[in-house]
């Protein structure tokens, strides 16, 4: 990364000379990759971080173009994200679209979070302020022209959903009997449709950094759509996003009705918690299917990477939750 070119496109961004001091690139993020950057904007210490892509992506995941217009959305709304400030598509600065940030304060290590709660019996403040962001992000409702790439909202988000992971799952070529019987459970007991609104779609432990036990910036906006609320809600609260801590139902670090009371004080309105549950078994099939398409991206030696090699041994087990959630689904226990 050339940073004498970065700093030029950066300085005519702010309308002031900006030297970069110092980078390093920021652990985590097996999708985008972020970098730190100590600046002087103006003669001003500053520290911002940039986003863009890694060497390989996701086809689901969204440009840093899109995820920079989702931040500033966000940002007006009222939602706990770090400010955004510049958004760049053209690839001569870096050789990818990026956009810059703030920096701040805290760690998004949800395994620390997870842990620190349990330590503490849970966490019901941080559960129901995860309820409050979320409920914030749910106030943004199409249509939007600043978010029209998002596209069209779905008539139905359970159908949308089921249809999208199949077709990931034909386009993959591995059979998953277990996740296509888990689609099937889902396609039977399928809730009537609901208005959609911006689903963050993770929103999880993990994709919050948390400074002193309270959250500073919601993280990582690359999978936003629009959707049924719930969606997020079940993604949030499933057992293969509790870090290990599965009796802390919300994230790993609260009850769950913590986590709802938190949302539907913001929110205005009561989430369905039998709903909230028919999109945990969602959410399990969702990460096994992501979690099978980054290992594809080692096996094909397209990323060769330990960290995608691993999270591909996630599957087995989400393919053993995904059974036990659709027969508890079935038999109308979920």
């Amino acid at each position: 990364m050339d940073m004498g070119r970065l700093a030029a496109w950066l300085s005519e961004a702010a309308g002031a000379p900006v030297v970069i001091l110092t980078h390093a690139r920021l652990s985590g993020g097996a999708i985008q990759q972020n970098i730190a950057l100590s600046v002087t904007c103006g003669g001003v210490a500053e520290t911002w971080v940039l986003r863009t892509d890694n060497a390989a992506t996701l086809a689901v995941s969204l440009g840093r173009g899109a995820e920079f217009a989702l931040l500033q959305a966000a940002h007006a709304a009222g939602v706990m994200v770090a400010e955004p400030l510049f958004g760049c598509e053209d690839r001569s600065v870096i050789g990818a679209p990026f956009f810059v940030m703030r920096r701040v304060s805290g760690s998004a290590a949800g395994h620390a979070a997870a842990k620190r709660a349990a330590a503490m019996g849970g966490d019901a403040a941080l559960a129901a302020e995860h309820g409050r962001q979320i409920a914030r992000i749910h106030r943004i409702r199409p249509p939007r022209a600043d978010l029209g790439f998002l596209g069209e909202p779905p008539a139905d988000a359970t159908a949308a959903f089921i249809a999208r992971m199949r077709g990931r799952l034909d386009e993959a070529g591995t059979p998953r009997p277990a996740l296509e019987y888990g689609l099937r459970m889902m396609e039977r007991q399928a809730p009537a449709p609901l208005p959609a609104v911006l689903c963050h779609n993770d929103f999880r432990t993990g994709n919050t950094m948390q400074d002193a036990g309270r959250i500073t910036a919601v993280l990582d906006w690359e999978f936003a759509a629009w959707g049924d609320p719930h969606e997020d809600l079940g993604w949030f609260t499933a057992r293969c996003w509790r870090f290990g801590q599965n009796h802390l139902e919300a994230g790993g670090i609260g009850p769950m009705e913590a986590f709802l009371g938190g949302y539907a004080a913001e929110a205005g309105w009561q989430p369905d918690p039998g709903r909230v549950r028919f999109w945990q078994l969602g959410a399990t099939i969702r990460w096994a299917v992501i979690a099978a398409d980054q290992a594809a991206r080692h096996l094909s030696g397209q990323e060769p990477s330990l960290e995608l090699a691993l999270t591909g041994h996630m599957v087995p087990e989400l393919e053993w939750d995904v059974l036990n959630q659709a027969e508890a689904l079935h038999a109308g226990k979920a």
